[in-house]
């Protein structure tokens, strides 16, 4: 099991009386908002609308917030949503550490690839803290809240649509069958949302980057290493767990059964080439392919983000690539506009029309699309491609090349502080009120 999962397995499904019902196939509820999924979208969404007084019920599939190698970046326009929350001196005693600067480790020597002390405001930093501990901290905080009910071990199978508006949704949950009606549904079930496969909301898809393999290993004590290396043929990433080291071995996008392939020992080879000082580490805890997780990288948003009585949010409207961690951040702030958005309207007891819905994507668009293009075009050129042809003078000075933004930022040494805020804010924060 993962480090550090105090109390994160305690389950908390919360059910209102006043609104259960009886019948055949089971319990039906009624709501004003039906949220569907628990990840950093869908809970800080739960947590804002139920804090205005919107009756609000979560749907978490899993029975805990467990899932090692998610995203576990807290930017600095999410410590300032806590902040305005009342909650971020309570939020920041959870056990994390602080990154001022990411730099980046090069065949040419080091450089600074941004620098977040230069921000102005009251959190010049990104806080690495594991995503099952600010989970646990928004659903403790929402379920204070009368209006907010999370359901967990409770998997979304069927939309209901009724005249051409989604009226509900239907899920397996542990205790049998549920049907929840609602006013409206927030979809943010993630990347393979079946909400969004539901309703077939149409997608535009780019060609991902990279995929990744996720792994630990075993911290020394005292021992400190540079957060990315980069050079020829590979990207790895290295971040501090305290008692372990959660590392990223970005591969070419689809190499994965190549690596499969090549065998583990390869794998080991090539890793321990990028960072000797782990190739004892990787013989004793790389043992196997379980060993080793493969996130399959995606970059898609979809055309339409809603349709009259539903509205996607985070992954579920817009999967990132994992680079700069920003797909959280873009998560949380899509949650943030939605409820305060559409909080009002749900509280007046009306169901937000497509107009309202559309609203809430025409603010959020500009920044999706901004990360997603900086992620597909700038930054394409950093992560690892397999030459063609490794003895080609050629391919060989492609395969050498620095990446751009590694050759703009020396040039241009000022780009460090826009880089920052670009990661760490955004183009377009959004705030609680």
């Amino acid at each position: 099991m993962a480090i550090g999962k105090t109390a994160a397995r305690q389950e908390h499904t919360v059910q209102s009386e006043q609104s259960r019902q009886t019948s055949q196939t089971g319990q039906t509820l009624t709501t004003r908002c039906c949220v569907v999924g628990g990840g950093p979208a869908g809970m800080m969404a739960g947590l804002l609308l139920a804090r205005q007084g919107v009756d609000v019920i979560v749907l978490e599939k899993h029975g805990d917030f467990l899932r090692d190698f998610r995203g576990d970046t807290v930017h600095p326009s999410t410590l300032q949503i806590f902040d305005e929350l009342g909650m971020i001196d309570e939020f920041l005693r959870i056990k994390h550490s602080k990154v001022t600067s990411v730099s980046l480790e090069t065949p040419a020597g080091p450089v600074e690839l941004a620098d977040f002390s230069a921000l102005r405001g009251p959190y010049p930093y990104i806080a690495f803290m594991p995503q099952w501990d600010v989970l646990d901290f928004l659903a403790a905080k929402a379920r204070r809240l009368p209006a907010f009910r999370l359901i967990q071990r409770a998997e979304v199978t069927e939309v209901i649509r009724e005249n051409g508006s989604v009226r509900g949704v239907r899920a397996d949950t542990a205790e049998g069958p549920l049907e929840i009606r609602t006013d409206l549904v927030l979809a943010a079930d993630g990347r393979h949302s079946a909400v969004r496969r539901a309703v077939a909301l149409p997608l535009a898809v780019s060609k991902a980057p990279m995929d990744v393999l996720w792994f630990r290993l075993t911290r020394e004590p005292g021992e400190t290493m540079s957060f990315v290396r980069t050079g020829p043929g590979h990207l790895l990433i290295t971040i501090d767990r305290d008692t372990y080291w959660q590392v990223a071995y970005v591969i070419p996008p689809d190499a994965y059964d190549t690596v499969r392939a090549e065998g583990l020992a390869r794998l080991r080879e090539r890793i321990a080439a990028v960072r000797g000082g782990f190739a004892a580490r990787l013989e004793r805890e790389i043992t196997d392919w379980d060993d080793v997780k493969l996130l399959s990288v995606r970059v898609d948003r979809l055309r339409t983000w809603y349709r009259p009585g539903l509205l996607c949010i985070g992954d579920a409207a817009h999967a990132m690539s994992p680079a700069g961690g920003v797909g959280i951040n873009l998560a949380v702030q899509d949650a943030v506009a939605a409820a305060r958005m559409l909080g009002p309207v749900l509280r007046a007891g009306r169901t937000p029309t497509p107009r309202e819905l559309a609203a809430v994507q025409r603010r959020r668009t500009l920044p999706v699309r901004a990360v997603q293009l900086v992620q597909v075009r700038l930054l394409t050129d950093m992560y690892p491609k397999y030459p063609k042809n490794p003895k080609s003078p050629r391919d060989s000075a492609t395969y050498d090349k620095q990446p751009l933004i590694v050759r703009l930022i020396r040039r241009f040494p000022f780009l460090r502080g826009w880089t920052a805020r670009f990661i760490g804010v955004g183009l377009r924060p959004e705030h609680v009120d």
